[in-house]
């Protein structure tokens, strides 16, 4: 069966917790949706971890539809959230509403995420019935104005406003709320304080839910990982193995006889 936003409210009362995932492409949302990972990203992330760029800014509204319509192809029980890229919201509601309903028109994703304390925009999100996921703390988007990717609310005043931006965003309809880059304490108010899910990345133990990076997951990521990040595979040792050995074979002369390969 699905996984549905509401059942994601019934596993914060019942005290579950949860896993989520980032995927980009057909075989990773595949492979994440059998092992049972219940509600999977596709990520503005995908500029620096499949395109190459250095912060998640320059990826587009078109390109991360391109990449949702795989992840959906890929995943038939869990929730497919669809990260709003950065300018693809900010400028106008009209524009931020009309962006995030083709990712449920066009894409096959069943809710957005965007970042940032934006009250009246989850607010028009969940008029017009598109379920969004909030995100506080840590925000790439606005890396430059926050002068790199630094712990925020570590001052009491700096806490106490992230306390009422998550209030505001739960009031104004998100179904789950992520809390990226805050100092565990905090973490475990805002979740004790709201009634909605919160998933944690650089947050502590203490949220509803964690989500991480699939790339840094499986050893994928070129960068150093982050305190809170672990690698359960080394995917991208394999894949260099693999393609030495291939290389070697074909310079060799000892690649296997193809005529018969195709039936």
């Amino acid at each position: 069966m699905s996984v549905t936003v509401q059942d994601l409210r019934a596993w914060k009362s019942e005290g579950r917790r949860f896993a989520m995932l980032t995927a980009w492409d057909y075989p990773t949302a595949r492979l994440l949706d059998e092992a049972g990972i219940p509600v999977i990203l596709v990520g503005d992330t995908l500029a620096e971890n499949i395109l190459g760029y250095s912060t998640t800014l320059p990826v587009t509204m078109d390109a991360m539809i391109h990449h949702c319509q795989a992840v959906a192809r890929g995943a038939r029980n869990a929730l497919i959230v669809g990260d709003m890229p950065f300018l693809s919201y900010q400028a106008s509601l009209e524009e931020g509403v009309h962006n995030a309903g083709r990712y449920l028109k066009e894409a096959g994703a069943h809710s957005v995420k965007f970042e940032g304390p934006l009250p009246e925009f989850a607010a028009a999100l969940t008029r017009v019935g598109i379920p969004v996921m909030g995100h506080l703390g840590l925000t790439p988007q606005s890396v430059h104005q926050m002068g790199g990717y630094r712990v925020q609310g570590k001052t009491e005043e700096a806490a106490l406003r992230l306390i009422d931006h998550a209030r505001e965003l739960e009031e104004a309809g998100v179904f789950a709320l992520v809390l990226e880059g805050v100092p565990r304490q905090l973490a475990q108010e805002v979740t004790q304080k709201v009634s909605v899910p919160t998933i944690g990345i650089g947050a502590g133990p203490d949220c509803d839910a964690q989500v991480l990076v699939t790339s840094d997951l499986v050893g994928l990521s070129e960068r150093r990982l982050a305190k809170f990040a672990k690698a359960y595979a080394n995917i991208g040792t394999e894949i260099r193995r693999a393609a030495d050995e291939y290389r070697r074979d074909v310079e060799d002369g000892e690649f296997p006889d193809d005529e018969h390969s195709y039936h």
